[in-house]
């Protein structure tokens, strides 16, 4: 059996493939066309797409069919004649991509769109958690379709591939970002990003230890810039130390401490996420008072309701405010900044996933192959499965695996 190993799930590929199961036993010619619909983002500001051209000849390639909705590469870059060119068939009539078999989005669908979905169809895209109300789950449901939030997929390490790989973009982007904000033409004091000779370095505060943390922590000490980590996690300051190969300041998360290093920063960065629910605040707004004018606040937290409490959310038109003489920077789609960077790292992981759905016989033959996937399901069949998202919104939430079981 032939592995992507060029792509996110490798394993989980290597692990589906010793199951004994006749219709996985050739890879490049599945018992049945896949039909993979991409429609162009509807979302203000949202740029990204979720397959690029050379992830649309690989499908293509093994025997399945990718419909993709004119234009919808376009701010990536992506032309229709670089899509066509793959193999891709574009779509001018969004009825008719919506008849797909598997829908492929970055953005979760408006009510719009839902309204063309047909029953036992498969979304992929983002859930947004926090941004969902319950009218809009309940009509996910009415329309019994089946829904994976890529955010949610595990790969069998545990790791969320996705998260991960937009994590490390979102930490570098934040870095580049925040040096534009310090310059005249920001709206800063016109001071540069780092340190040279003679002159102190620009003083950095990051709260949160995770991925987005460490790679911000990385870029910024490559511009010769002081940097101090905050995290409630004493384990996650740990691994950054360990990653970075070099000690830096790191401290848990002590009032005074974060205080002092305020007062002081030139940038602060709040990049915290909550496995559940809204980010914690950790700056309140009379410590936003205590920071230097013109410093800059990045709240890459703000998806889901931000660090800081002075943060509200903005757009790449309009990305920044002032607030108690401290710019904020709270675009909640950072990474669509840089969308055909983005547009790759979600499609190196979506591809070998949206092959494995296709060598398997249905969608519940796939959730049992790959049991790391079923963490990102929250709609099968019409029945809610996530169980935060249901304990939010007070809808009845039903376990994924009676439901394969029943449906076996």
């Amino acid at each position: 059996m032939a592995e992507h190993s060029s792509f996110g799930f490798s394993d989980l590929a290597r692990q589906a493939s010793l199951q004994p199961k006749e219709a996985l036993l050739e890879v490049n010619f599945p018992h049945k066309t896949l039909y993979i619909g991409v429609p162009k983002e509807t979302t203000l500001q949202e740029h990204r797409i979720s397959l690029t051209p050379s992830s649309v000849q690989q499908l293509v390639n093994n025997g399945n069919e990718v419909w993709i909705e004119t234009n919808a590469g376009k701010q990536a870059n992506f032309t229709d004649k670089e899509y066509s060119e793959a193999g891709a068939k574009i779509c001018y009539d969004k009825n008719e991509l919506y008849k797909a078999d598997v829908i492929v989005k970055v953005e979760p669908p408006t009510l719009e769109e839902l309204a063309l979905f047909n029953p036992d169809k498969l979304l992929i895209s983002a859930l947004q958690h926090g941004a969902k109300s319950e009218p809009y789950i309940r009509a996910m449901m009415q329309k019994k379709i089946n829904a994976i939030a890529f955010e949610y997929l595990k790969d069998v390490d545990g790791i969320y591939p996705i998260i991960r790989s937009l994590s490390e973009i979102a930490g570098i982007t934040a870095i580049s970002i925040a040096s534009d904000l310090l310059s005249i033409s920001g709206g800063g004091k016109g001071e540069m990003l780092g340190g040279v000779s003679g002159i102190p370095p620009t003083e950095i505060v990051i709260i949160g230890a995770g991925t987005v943390g460490e790679y911000a922590a990385k870029v910024a000490i490559g511009k010769g810039a002081t940097v101090k980590v905050f995290d409630h996690s004493l384990a996650k300051l740990r691994r950054l130390q360990s990653n970075l190969g070099q000690g830096i300041f790191t401290s848990l998360i002590h009032p005074k401490i974060l205080q002092k290093a305020l007062i002081s920063a030139d940038v602060v960065i709040g990049c915290i996420r909550s496995e559940e629910g809204r980010s914690p605040v950790i700056v309140h707004e009379e410590l936003v008072t205590l920071m230097k004018p013109a410093s800059v606040i990045l709240d890459i937290s703000i998806d889901q309701g931000g660090v800081f409490e002075t943060s509200e959310i903005t757009s790449h038109a309009k990305p920044t405010f002032v607030k108690h003489g401290v710019i904020h920077y709270c675009v909640p789609n950072i990474t669509s900044n840089v969308c055909r960077t983005a547009s790759y790292a979600l499609s190196n992981i979506l591809t070998p996933l949206l092959l494995r759905i296709a060598e398997s016989k249905n969608f519940a033959d796939f959730l049992y192959a790959n049991p790391e996937v079923r963490n990102g399901v929250y709609i099968y069949r019409g029945n809610l499965t996530h169980k935060h998202l249901g304990k939010r919104l007070s809808i009845y939430q039903k376990d994924i695996d009676l439901l394969l079981a029943t449906h076996a």
